[in-house]
C-alpha cells in the first residue's frame, strides 16, 4: 500500500518528467533564429521540422509504446523512456547540421513517447480512485506549463548557446532516473495480450509527416506536386483508419471514439494546439526578426503569459464542480483567441511591448490555464480503468497531431516575407488563422460534460462494450 506521502512524491517525479518532456516541444521556438544563423542557408520550412519531426513521432508512437508498457511493465517503459530522452537531448546538443539535429530529435521523440504513456498508467496505479482526478490535473498542468514557459527557459538558455536548450535536460533526466527507479512502484496490465499494431503507427507517421510537408512547401512547390503529397496524406490516413477498424490492437480503438466526452476533448485539443503553437512561434518570429530582440529578450516577453497559466488551473479546478467544464474549456479557447487577434491588431513597426503584447500574453496565459488541463482532465476521467493510459496517449496524440498542423500552416501562411508590410499581413493572417482555430476549439468543448470518477461502476459499465487487449 503506498502511503499518502509517498504518493505525492511519485506525482512530483512523474510530473517533473511529463514538464520535461512537454517544455521540449516548445523551448526550442526561441532558439529558431541561432540555429538557422548556425546552419545556414536554412529555410522557415526547413527549420519546421526541428519542432514537426519531434511532433510527429511524438504523436504517433505514444499509444503503441504505452500498451507494450501496460504489458511488460510501466516502471521499465518509463525508465527506458526517460534515458533515451536524456542521451538523444546530449546528442541534439552537439549536432553539426541542420537535418543530424532533427534526427536526434526523432529519437527524443521516441523516448517521450515511451515515458508519458507509462508515467500515466503509474499514476493511476499509486493513486485511490477518488483522487486521481485531482492527480491527473496536477500532471496535465506541469504539461501545460511545461508548453507555455518554453520560450521563458528557451530565452535564458539561448543567451549562451543554442546547444543548452538540449543540454538542460541532461541533470532534469538523470534526476528523474534516479527518483523513479528508487520511489515509483512497477504495475502492468496482465490482461494486455495483444502486440500494438506499429504498422499503423507507421502509416500515421507517414501521413502526418506527409500533410506537413504538403504544408510547408506550399509556397516552394508547383501546384501538382503539392496536391500529390496532400493526397497522399489523405490516402495514408483513410489507410491508418481502415488498419484501425479491422486490427486487434489498433493505435486508436474505433469504441473510444464512441465515448461523447473523450471525442469531443480529442478535437478541442487538437485545435486548440494548433491555434496555441502557431500563436506563439509567430509572435516569437515577430520579436525577433521584425523587432530584432534578442533570444533573452523575447523569452523573458512572453514570460507573464505563462506565469498566469498555474494561476488559471488552479481556478479551473476550484470552479469545475459549480460550473460545466465545457464551459471552463471554451472560455480558455476563446482568450486564447482574442489574445492573438489583440496582438496582432496592437503590433507596429517599434516595439511598443507594454500596450502591443503584454496584454495579449495576459489574456492567453489565463486561456492556456483554463483551457488545456481542463479539456485533458475532463477526457481521463471519462474513461473506464482499464483504458486510462491508452486514453489518455490518444489525447496527447491528438495535441501533438494539433501542434504539427498549427507549425505547419504558419509556414503556409507566412511564407518569407521580405519587407515590413509582408510581414505584418502574413502575422495578421496568422492571427486570424489561430483565431479560428480557438473558436473551432471552443464549439466541441462546449460539448464535454462532467463524467463519473474514474473507476466508478457507472464508469466502467457504461463503457464495457470496450473489449480488454
Amino acid at each position: 500500500m503506498v502511503t499518502p506521502r509517498k504518493a505525492r512524491m511519485v506525482l512530483a517525479i512523474l510530473s517533473l518528467a511529463a514538464f520535461m518532456a512537454g517544455l521540449d516541444l516548445f523551448i526550442v521556438n526561441v532558439a529558431f533564429a541561432d540555429i538557422g544563423k548556425e546552419f545556414k542557408q536554412s529555410s522557415l520550412a526547413d527549420l519546421s521540422w526541428v519542432l514537426n519531426a519531434y511532433a510527429i513521432v511524438f504523436a504517433a508512437l505514444l499509444v503503441p509504446l504505452g500498451r507494450l508498457a501496460d504489458r511488460f511493465g510501466r516502471k521499465n517503459g518509463f525508465l527506458y523512456g526517460v534515458a533515451l530522452f536524456t542521451l538523444a537531448s546530449g546528442a541534439c546538443a552537439v549536432a553539426t547540421s541542420l537535418w543530424q539535429l532533427v534526427l536526434f530529435r526523432v529519437l527524443q521523440a521516441l523516448g517521450a513517447a515511451a515515458l508519458t504513456p507509462a508515467s500515466l498508467g503509474l499514476l493511476l496505479h499509486v493513486f485511490p480512485p477518488e483522487k486521481r482526478a485531482a492527480a491527473v490535473r496536477v500532471w496535465s498542468a506541469s504539461a501545460a506549463l511545461a508548453a507555455a514557459a518554453g520560450p521563458v527557459f528557451g530565452g535564458l538558455l539561448v543567451s549562451a548557446s543554442w546547444r543548452w536548450v538540449f543540454l538542460v535536460n541532461l541533470p532534469i533526466g538523470v534526476l528523474a532516473l534516479a527518483a523513479a527507479a528508487k520511489l515509483v512502484p512497477d504495475s502492468r496490465d496482465e490482461r494486455v495480450g495483444k502486440a500494438p499494431d506499429l504498422v499503423g503507427a507507421g502509416l500515421l507517421t507517414a501521413a502526418i509527416g506527409l500533410l506537413a510537408l504538403g504544408l510547408v512547401k506550399v509556397n516552394d512547390w508547383p501546384g501538382v506536386r503539392t496536391t500529390l503529397v496532400l493526397a497522399a496524406a489523405a490516402l495514408g490516413v483513410a489507410a491508418f483508419w481502415l488498419r484501425s477498424r479491422r486490427h486487434e490492437a489498433p493505435v486508436v480503438e474505433p469504441a473510444l471514439l464512441r465515448l461523447r466526452e473523450f471525442s469531443w476533448a480529442n478535437v478541442a485539443v487538437l485545435a486548440f494546439s494548433a491555434g496555441f503553437a502557431a500563436n506563439l512561434l509567430s509572435a516569437i518570429l515577430w520579436m525577433q526578426n521584425v523587432w530584432h530582440w534578442s533570444a533573452l529578450r523575447t523569452g523573458l516577453a512572453v514570460a507573464p503569459g505563462p506565469l498566469l497559466v498555474p494561476v488559471a488551473a488552479l481556478l479551473a479546478g476550484r470552479f469545475a464542480g459549480r460550473v460545466p467544464v465545457g464551459r471552463i474549456a471554451a472560455a480558455g479557447c476563446l482568450l486564447c483567441g482574442a489574445g492573438a487577434l489583440a496582438m496582432a491588431l496592437m503590433v507596429g513597426r517599434e516595439p511598443h511591448y507594454a500596450t502591443e503584447l503584454l496584454p495579449g500574453w495576459l489574456v492567453g496565459g489565463v486561456g492556456v490555464g483554463l483551457a488545456l488541463p481542463t479539456i485533458l482532465s475532463t477526457a481521463a476521467a471519462g474513461l473506464p480503468a482499464e483504458r486510462f493510459s491508452t486514453g489518455s496517449a490518444v489525447v496527447n496524440m491528438s495535441r501533438q497531431i494539433g501542434s504539427v498542423l498549427g507549425i505547419s500552416l504558419l509556414v503556409a501562411v507566412m511564407g518569407t516575407p521580405r519587407t515590413y508590410d509582408d510581414a505584418h499581413h502574413a502575422y495578421l493572417d496568422t492571427c486570424i488563422t489561430v483565431g479560428l482555430f480557438m473558436l473551432l476549439g471552443a464549439a466541441p468543448a462546449l460539448g464535454m460534460s462532467p463524467r463519473p470518477a474514474l473507476d466508478s461502476p457507472a464508469s466502467v459499465a457504461s463503457d464495457t462494450e470496450l473489449p480488454v487487449r
